[in-house]
This record gives C-alpha cells, sequence and structure tokens, in this order.
C-alpha cells in the first residue's frame, strides 16, 4: 500500500535564509558562497568546504553547531542528523511537522549545495577496491535525496553549472525561489543520483562477475542536445557513460559543425572496426555509411589504404565517415577531402593534416589519443518495448581463433591473411554480412539482408558497379576472398560467391549441413576455413 499523501499545497516562493554547503567539487564556490552571503544567506557548511568557505573570510557555521555532535570516523557521519535531515525534510505547513521542528530546535535550511565524492573518476583511475569504495559517497547522497523529496520548501543544487542561474533567480525573485524552479532543481538532483548509484551499482557487477544482476542500471550525463534524432522529426540527446573507451565519445573536435545523431553512431561503428586493426602491422581505413562499411583497407600508408578502401565503393563512400588507426598526415587528408566526407576521426593529427582539413569548415575532425581494444570486455544495451535487451561486448578477435581447414585444399598464405582480413570486417557489417577481400582491401561487401545469398549477390553486383566506375576488365572479387559473418545454411549462398570468382572462403560452421556446403566447395577446388565463432551484427 502507498504512503498517503496530507495534499498540503507547496508555497510558489521560498525565501531562502540559510543555505547548507557541502560539496566535493569546489569549482566556483567561494563565488557563490560570496554572492549567497551577499544576499543575506546564512552560510552553514562541513568540513574542507566550510575551511574553504572561511579562508575566504566569509562567515561561516560548522554544521557541528547545527547538530551539536562533531564529525566522526574520518568524515563519513556528519550531515546524518536528525537536526540536518529534519531541516531538509520537515513540511513546514504542516502542523505537526512544525512542532516537531519547534520542539527539537531544528532549524530550516532552504538550500542545499552538495556534490559527492568523485567515485566514476577513482574507479575510472584504476584504484585499489579500498579506494575505489571509500569513495562511495553516503551523506551526500542521502542530503541531495531529502533535499529533493522536499522540493515544496527546499532547493538542491547539484552542478556547478547552476550556480548562476540559481542566483539569478533569487535576484528575480527579490531572495526566493519559485516552486517551478525547485522542481527542476530536484528533477536533476534525482537524476545524479540515479547516475552515481548506477556506476556503483555497475562496478560491483564487475567486480564480482555477476554477468546478470536482478537489477541492472544505466546512467549518463548529457553532453549535448541534437538538433534532431534518426529523423527531423525525432528529438535526441547525446549522453556520457563516464567509459574513457577512445572513440566518439571521448574525442576532441578539432574542427567543423556539431555532430548529428546519425553522425555520432556511423563514427561511433568506423571507429570500433578500424581499432581491429595492429597500427603496428599496417596502416588501416574504414569508410562507412549507414553504420556498415563501404570500404576497409590495409596499406602501407594511410593514404595506400584510403584509395584502396575508396576504390571498393566509390559511390557509397560520398557523405561518409572515415576512420583510420593512426594519426592522419597531409597525404592521407589531401586526398580524404577530394570527397564530400561527413567526419573524419583518427587517434591524432598532424597540424599540416588539421589545417588541410581546415579549408572545409563543415568536415568535422576528431582525435581520440587512441585506438579501442577489440578485446576488451564491456557492455551493450538495446531498447526494446518495456526493457532492455543487454550483453557483453563481442570481444572475439580472429587472431586468436582456432581455424579449422575443412576442405580438401588449404588456402595459401596469401589467402589466409585476406580471409583473416575479411572476416574481422564482417564483424562489423550488419547481418546478414558478405564480405569479399583481396589483397588486404575490401571489394565486395553485402550487409543487412533476410538473405545470405542475397548479400552475396548485393556485394558482387557492388564490385561490378566498382570496376566499371575505375574502368577495369573484370571486378575485383575475381580471385579473392570471402567471408561470412554466419554459417551458410545452404550451399546456394556459397555457389553465389564461387561464381563472383572467390577462391577461399572463411566462415563460422555449424550448420546442420556443413557437409554439403563443404562437399560443394570441394567440387570446385575452394578453400574454406571453419572459425566456430559466429558475428551477428542487427
Amino acid at each position: 500500500m502507498a504512503v498517503p499523501a496530507k495534499n498540503i499545497p507547496a508555497p510558489d516562493l521560498v525565501p531562502v535564509r540559510r543555505a547548507l554547503l557541502s560539496v566535493f567539487d569546489k569549482t566556483g564556490l567561494i563565488d557563490f558562497a560570496k554572492a549567497l552571503a551577499a544576499a543575506g544567506v546564512e552560510l552553514v557548511s562541513t568540513g574542507g568546504t566550510a575551511k574553504e568557505i572561511a579562508g575566504a573570510g566569509l562567515a561561516v557555521r560548522d554544521v557541528s553547531e547545527l547538530t551539536g555532535f562533531p564529525e566522526i570516523m574520518d568524515g563519513r557521519v556528519k550531515t546524518l542528523h536528525p537536526s540536518v535531515h529534519g531541516a531538509l525534510l520537515g513540511v513546514r505547513d504542516d502542523p505537526e511537522h512544525a512542532k516537531a521542528m519547534h520542539d527539537h530546535h531544528i532549524q530550516p535550511i532552504d538550500l542545499v549545495v552538495s556534490n559527492l565524492y568523485p567515485f566514476e573518476e577513482v574507479r575510472r583511475s584504476g584504484a585499489g577496491y579500498a579506494s575505489i569504495v571509500e569513495n562511495i559517497d553516503i551523506g551526500g547522497p542521502a542530503m541531495i535525496r531529502a533535499s529533493a523529496k522536499n522540493h515544496a520548501y527546499v532547493a538542491i543544487v547539484t552542478d556547478p553549472a547552476d550556480y548562476a542561474s540559481v542566483l539569478n533567480a533569487l535576484e528575480m525573485n527579490l531572495g526566493s525561489l519559485s516552486l517551478d524552479f525547485r522542481k527542476k532543481l530536484a528533477a536533476k538532483a534525482f537524476a545524479r543520483t540515479a547516475t552515481y548509484d548506477a556506476a556503483i551499482s555497475g562496478w560491483f557487477a564487475e567486480v564480482l562477475e555477476i554477468e546478470h544482476p536482478t537489477w541492472r542500471a544505466f546512467g549518463g550525463r548529457l553532453d549535448q542536445v541534437m538538433r534532431y534524432g534518426e529523423n527531423p522529426h525525432q528529438g535526441a540527446g547525446f549522453y556520457l557513460s563516464g567509459d574513457k573507451r577512445p572513440g566518439v565519445a571521448t574525442a576532441r573536435q578539432l574542427q567543423g559543425k556539431q555532430l548529428s545523431y546519425n553522425n555520432i553512431n556511423d563514427t561511433d561503428a568506423a571507429f570500433e572496426l578500424v581499432g581491429e586493426f595492429d597500427p603496428a602491422r599496417s596502416a588501416a581505413i574504414a569508410i562507412i555509411k549507414h553504420a556498415n562499411p563501404c570500404g576497409v583497407a590495409e596499406g602501407e600508408t594511410l593514404k595506400a589504404a584510403y584509395a584502396k578502401a575508396l576504390a571498393c565503393d566509390p559511390v557509397s563512400a560520398y557523405g561518409g565517415i572515415v576512420a583510420m588507426n593512426r594519426t592522419l598526415d597531409a597525404k592521407a587528408a589531401d586526398e580524404i577531402v577530394k570527397t564530400f566526407t561527413e567526419v573524419i576521426i583518427a587517434p591524432d593529427a598532424t597540424d599540416e593534416a588539421t589545417a588541410i582539413v581546415a579549408a572545409k569548415k563543415n568536415l568535422r575532425l576528431l582525435v581520440t589519443g587512441g585506438l579501442p581494444d577489440p578485446r576488451a570486455a564491456g557492455t551493450i544495451a538495446k531498447s526494446v518495448a518495456g526493457g532492455l535487451l543487454v550483453q557483453s561486448r563481442d570481444n572475439a578477435v580472429v587472431d586468436d581463433l582456432e581455424l579449422k581447414v575443412v576442405t580438401k585444399r588449404a588456402p595459401t598464405p596469401a589467402e589466409m591473411a585476406d580471409l583473416k582480413f575479411a572476416f574481422r570486417v564482417a564483424k562489423h557489417v550488419k547481418s546478414n554480412a558478405i564480405v569479399y577481400a583481396k589483397d588486404g582491401a575490401t571489394v565486395g561487401i553485402g550487409a543487412g539482408q533476410m538473405s545470405r545469398v542475397d548479400s552475396s549477390r548485393i556485394a558482387a553486383r557492388k564490385a561490378l558497379d566498382a570496376a566499371e566506375a575505375a574502368g577495369l576488365a573484370e571486378p575485383l572479387t575475381k580471385g579473392s576472398v570471402v567471408a561470412s559473418d554466419a554459417f551458410f545454411p545452404f550451399a546456394d549462398g556459397l555457389l553465389s560467391a564461387i561464381e563472383a570468382g572467390a577462391t577461399a572462403v572463411i566462415q563460422p560452421g555449424g550448420s546442420m549441413r556443413d557437409d554439403d556446403v563443404i562437399a560443394a566447395a570441394d567440387e570446385h577446388g575452394i578453400a574454406m576455413v571453419f572459425t566456430g565463432v559466429r558475428h551477428f551484427r542487427h
């Protein structure tokens, strides 16, 4: 049964006469405290916050004066006291509450300024278990939630970015804050504690290796409000989870207009793909359109890799995303800007390359400082009606797999290198995925089809189109290898690839008709390798 409400109407304007300030992040604290004091607000504070305020020459009461009890246990216990929480939770227009406050000498607090121990930052720093636990704030969330619940009388500020708006509102309302403003502060406060608790619960699940906790929470902080989502009639915002995995969320944007919803989605796909390629082995370029690669290649240089990647599907590359695994240099930049491109993302960029890209004022250039680790564990969530689908990141890497030759003919060393390359790319192509590759470059990609045969045919057709555009006598699928993200359920998909010119195949295997598929490969002298790992990507 729900807790009954007394239905006492909340006042619109509440004068701010006493403020409790207790913050870890002291950004803007002194200027804010000075402005409050100048407005006649009594300042109450705790620990280091009180010392900093007093050090600025401001009058401040220590919270122990309100509680009659000193801070103990290294500051773990300081605000957890009825004199504080009664001051925050008391319904001042309720006669019973008012009497209790009077009888117990509880002085109301009208404004609370609190932010939390940096749990998220300490967790990301690689600190030990004890240090991480010590940075789980208890008193702060308790005060924040109490103040937010009683927003009818108390204003709660959890973000230094809101100090200016609070001061402006106080000035506009002659020292009071409106109910609407207090509600908005409360909503933000509850969102902050929810995100904080999500980080803590997620960390515990990770440490204890609980793959599927009974309660799962995700949180994030708004980074930007976007003009629209996937389509102009959809609203959208970009939230940061705090994960420091190199990518679009952690990158620095050196130039160009604001990223759109689709830009961010596609750029993430591009950089995750190119992260599969070790920069110490070769340069690599991935060109992405609508979250699918339209060209991927390795080369001695980024310029060479870009030329090979572009040749796979130069039509689709128009308006695409270009990702690379090495520092963007001037030669590569010169080539990339010749084709209309939405975003370039790289670990870094030289000054010369940055200047070349700057000539295209709308072209976004992002630098990340590193590459995402394709082997790293992680969690992926997808919303469905009424719930979330949560799974671990697909961190299987072809170089780590035990590849099994299942045909009479084994791949040549050159074919095996291309097979691994193609399977690495297929991991990042929407299912059903077919990828033709030759000499360390994609030469045909079929993505997102309901039938694997259709994906194979589309990839071959696009290879024909690319050959015509380049003036070649035959498509580059002739003499190529082919990768399939999942097994061939029938031999027809394989036969389609053979017809396109493939000489070797890599696929997971595991179909009831594997023997039929292997027999078809042997009949045509095709080498086939099983990986034992599927890469569905929906």
